[in-house]
């Protein structure tokens, strides 16, 4: 896949909201109102400051970036990213945006596994994540901001892809063309069955179907089930991804390693959206 090349800036700055450039000759974007930001080394735009932060480092810490790099790239959730990959390919989308995309995994699925150029950009706001995501695939755009206040020009993305990811529903509509898709991947019923069942006394169904952002409209959906058998350190890797990690004290995570062969559900729903263009909202 080739990325599409672009002369128009994509970026807004985080603090006036005006149209930022990138300076020519320079690594550095810079607003009209004189706000500078630079390109880090590894290739990333930090659009993240420091007054918008709740916490010194906010997002996933190491550790848990460590996890979750350990076990995506042991290939357990590959033929889902495949998937992703394969439904963004027979779109053709020109500008790709992967909201929360962490280290870039399903960035890279994507630059594998699709076959249309595109200009692919990730948005995270764990500085580490979006360094190593930066370093290792240099045809994209990296940057650090929050979902919440996303620092690109309204319309930009005809698409967007929200893997297990928190988003704004007002700032997913702003970034998306009129008629621009949206591809969610949530949990399906049995996803990580097995691993709950150590956790929780009476193990719940997550919905078959999740609840689409206003202003769109569902217009595929397709579900990927399969088993996997994580070593007992991948399998408390797997725990860290997940929302339910902070309710397995010492003895549960003892009990996920300890037994002997352990195969869990993965089920997978990947929900395809489209803006719809509201009669009268402009």
């Amino acid at each position: 896949m080739h990325p599409i090349q672009h002369s128009v800036s994509c970026y807004l700055c985080p603090i006036c909201s005006a149209s930022l450039q990138l300076i020519p000759l320079t690594k550095s974007y810079v607003c009209d109102n004189n706000h500078h930001f630079d390109l880090a080394k590894e290739g990333y735009l930090n659009l993240l400051p420091v007054q918008f932060k709740h916490s010194s480092e906010p997002g996933d810490n190491k550790q848990m970036m460590q996890a979750r790099r350990e076990f995506l790239e042991a290939g357990y959730y590959e033929p889902m990213a495949k998937a992703v990959a394969m439904m963004i390919d027979a779109n053709q989308p020109k500008h790709l945006l992967d909201l929360g995309c962490g280290e870039g995994y399903y960035s890279r699925a994507i630059e594998a596994f699709c076959t249309n150029p595109m200009m692919l950009h990730g948005v995270d706001i764990a500085k580490f994540a979006v360094a190593a995501a930066a370093k290792k695939q240099p045809n994209a755009r990296f940057i650090v901001a929050s979902s919440n206040r996303l620092p690109y020009a309204a319309q930009y993305f005809d698409f967007v892809l929200r893997v297990f990811a928190p988003s704004n529903d007002d700032e997913l509509g702003r970034v998306l063309k009129p008629s621009g898709l949206l591809l969610t991947v949530t949990p399906g019923p049995k996803h990580l069955w097995q691993l709950k069942e150590f956790i929780y006394a009476e193990v719940k169904e997550h919905a078959l179907e999740s609840e689409l952002p206003l202003g769109f409209e569902r217009i595929d959906i397709q579900r990927i089930s399969y088993k996997i058998a994580p070593t007992p350190q991948q399998r408390i890797a797997l725990l860290q991804m997940t929302p339910f990690a902070w309710r397995a004290n010492e003895s549960t995570q003892q009990a996920i390693k300890d037994v002997a062969e352990l195969e869990i559900e993965t089920d997978f729903i990947l929900t395809l959206a489209v803006k719809t263009v509201l009669i009268g909202s402009g």
